[in-house]
């Protein structure tokens, strides 16, 4: 009885790792993502394609210094500044 307690509790626990990593909850479409769709010439401009999740809704780029450029389908549109996610500037 203690083995298929400590089984489950493993298995659980692994689960439970396995859905902390954002990237497995983004690859089965549960929670939105974004996708670079074109960077502008000059380095300085990023426009981003943003899908819904089945859990929770497109993501909103706002506090990323981004503005939203209009929905199609289901699909949003965002103009960022800079690449989201990038280092200090060197």
């Amino acid at each position: 009885m203690l083995l298929k307690i400590a089984l489950v509790t493993a298995l659980l626990a692994a689960g439970l790792v396995g859905l902390a990593d954002s990237r497995v909850l983004d690859r089965t479409g549960l929670v939105g993502s974004c996708a670079v769709v074109e960077r502008m010439s000059a380095g300085t401009e990023v426009w981003h394609a943003c899908r819904p999740g089945k859990l929770q809704g497109r993501p909103n780029l706002v506090r990323k210094s981004c503005v939203s450029q209009g929905v199609v389908g289901d699909v949003e549109y965002w103009r960022c500044r800079t690449a989201l996610g990038s280092g200090p500037p060197a």
